[in-house]
């Protein structure tokens, strides 16, 4: 079943009754979950959109209407400069995807609101695939191991495939951080199994025969993605049952240790506590993305590897913050390309198991070197390492998937790096960007009041609100956000150009034209992206000064050109024969229009 305002005039009135009553008796048990529990705003909100849509009212659902009917704002309520609505929009999903995460995994029915609008739909659930990022979540050290299958053409193995099952639950439970879990059934599906049982690893195998021969066939599975991670065949005499049981047993054991403590991943150098502490502040400037706090997080990394000189995560960290200074516009990236290229690549000399040096390389080869094969193969091997380190999906999604175009799977992914870290600002802002390209400018701005929640003086979130307003058509918002940019980060030249080219968009040139006047003279004194000025000379349709500019940034493989395919602010120039000589210098696939970007406008 799929209920909506548009469907309601399909069906005989008994069917439309029986569907409703369906939705309701759903919408009461989600109310009555733990999820909505002390939830009393969100449960006002979940029933008034799902009692209007089943009502027929469901167009009527507009953010003004929940505004006043839900939230009790007057009709002087304005949600472009009140952004409640949008904000509890955004909890509402978070909470029914918490709701069928836990509770509601064996409900018949999904009540779920899509981003960009306010009417919920309705879906069954019995025998959909629902993806689950419960493995990713939890430790890797939770493992399931499931009853062996008996595969031999007698079926007559069922003795000691249950017995070497109990083996192997006896040998690994003595593995030091290891959460065992014990498989319910060998009819039942394994994902789902591992999914109830909220494990991330899954052990498997099997027993054939032929002859007097047997083969004990062992796997080791992620159980997030399904990939196999180790797997082993042996040939055994059951003369002794016993015996060959305890040796597979003691094997997959030993594997399992290995596996652990490797994807567990060295935090810190052992035994230097100072130098861990040096990384960790590192990281913590970092994460702020302002200039200060990227030369800061410089100081502390050198500062840990000079207390550490073997401490790979630290070489990986100053390999973020030289690169990072580059796509910020703080440094020429001539300035960084080395020093970003070479401590990455010292972070993997020093820990090849580490999933924070891998990303670190990856990043290199796509934002410098423009290696998309082999960004792609470092970055899902930082992920195989770590699946729970969200840098690694976090930068696989905007520096990887959305620059070739691959949106669906970079939307995938920045969600899962939310999930792991959700109070980071930088990953929240980096969804709407994702979002922003995808043209789904209402989820974009959800994301962005979300990442302005989470931190009020976070500069790069309100130069994403102002690209996805200028995108909507909304040049007093747009130039509202830049300006509140600017005052956050004053020495900012990519937050002053936007800011004049929202003004030449909406008329305003001779404004324009001022500040691009005094970012040149600027450029005089420092590095000024040439990125920030080519946007800036198209929008005053000064198209042959862009094109100069567009070519310096290649020339300085300025970072945003990686998203030259996807970015909204490129659209009207994909089919101009220079734009296209350029973009063939990225080395990336021609994606044509795509299917997948929605809620598309028109493009400024």
């Amino acid at each position: 079943m799929a209920y909506d305002s548009r469907m309601a005039h399909q069906g005989s009135p008994t069917e439309l009754a029986r569907d409703a009553d369906k939705a309701t008796a759903q919408l009461n048990r989600i109310l009555a979950g733990k999820a909505f529990r002390q939830a009393d705003r969100l449960k006002r909100f979940l029933s008034f959109i799902v009692e209007e849509t089943l009502a027929g009212r469901g167009e009527r659902l507009k953010e003004f209407v929940v505004g006043v009917e839900v939230f009790g704002k007057d009709n002087s309520f304005d949600p472009r400069n009140d952004p409640i609505v949008r904000v509890q929009a955004r909890r509402l999903r978070s909470q029914l995807s918490r709701y069928y995460e836990d509770e509601g995994t064996d409900d018949d029915l999904l009540i779920e609101l899509p981003k960009g609008g306010y009417a919920p739909v309705f879906r069954p659930l019995k025998g959909a695939a629902r993806r689950s990022l419960g493995p990713i979540l939890i430790s890797r050290n939770t493992v399931l191991v499931r009853p062996f299958a008996d595969h031999t053409t007698s079926g007559d193995q069922a003795p000691f495939c249950r017995g070497l099952t109990d083996e192997i639950i006896h040998a690994v439970a003595g593995v030091e951080g290891i959460r065992l879990v014990a498989g319910r059934d060998e009819e039942d599906d394994p994902a789902e199994d591992a999914q109830r049982s909220r494990a991330a690893l899954m052990i498997t195998g099997s027993v054939r025969q032929a002859g007097a021969r047997t083969r004990i066939t062992a796997n080791l599975i992620d159980a997030a993605n399904g990939f196999y991670v180790w797997s082993r065949a042996m040939d055994h005499s059951l003369d002794d049952a016993i015996a060959a049981q305890e040796e597979i047993a003691r094997m997959i054991a030993d594997q399992l240790k290995s596996e652990v403590a490797n994807s567990t991943g060295s935090r810190g150098p052992v035994g230097n506590l100072a130098a861990f502490n040096l990384y960790v502040q590192g990281r913590y400037h970092l994460n702020q993305r302002t200039e200060e706090g990227l030369r800061k997080a410089v100081e502390f990394f050198e500062r840990a590897i000079g207390e550490s000189a073997q401490y790979a995560q630290a070489y990986s960290g100053l390999a973020d913050a030289y690169s990072l200074l580059g796509h910020y516009g703080v440094l020429a990236p001539a300035e960084v390309w080395t020093k970003a290229a070479s401590n990455a690549a010292s972070a993997v000399l020093q820990d090849d198991r580490s999933a924070e040096a891998h990303t670190s390389l990856a990043h290199v080869k796509s934002t410098q070197d423009w290696d998309w094969l082999g960004a792609e193969r470092e970055f899902q091997r930082a992920i195989a390492l770590d699946p729970r380190y969200p840098t690694a999906r976090h930068w696989y999604a905007v520096s990887c998937l959305a620059p070739l175009g691959r949106l669906d799977e970079a939307c995938e992914e920045m969600i899962t790096a939310q999930a792991l870290d959700p109070i980071s600002s930088i990953i929240a802002r980096d969804l709407a960007r994702v979002y922003y390209y995808r043209h789904d400018y209402e989820a974009a701005l959800d994301a962005c009041d979300h990442t302005i929640e989470l931190n009020p003086h976070f500069s790069p979130a309100y130069w994403m609100l102002g690209l996805v307003q200028e995108q909507r058509g909304d040049f007093d918002e747009s130039a509202a956000a830049f300006q509140r940019a600017i005052q956050l980060s004053p020495r900012s030249p990519m937050m002053q150009a936007a800011l004049a080219r929202t003004l030449a968009l909406s008329g305003k040139a001779a404004e324009a034209v001022r500040v691009l006047n005094e970012l040149e003279h600027l450029a005089e004194r420092r590095y000024v992206s040439p990125f920030d000025l080519a946007v800036l000379q198209f929008a005053l349709h000064q198209s042959e000064d862009g094109f100069g500019w567009l070519a310096k940034a290649f020339h300085d493989r300025s970072f945003e050109l990686i998203s030259l395919q996807v970015d909204p602010r490129w659209e009207s120039l994909r089919t101009n024969s220079k734009f296209q000589e350029l973009l063939h210098q990225l080395n990336l696939p021609l994606t044509g229009d795509r299917d997948h970007h929605q809620n598309r406008s028109q493009p400024r």
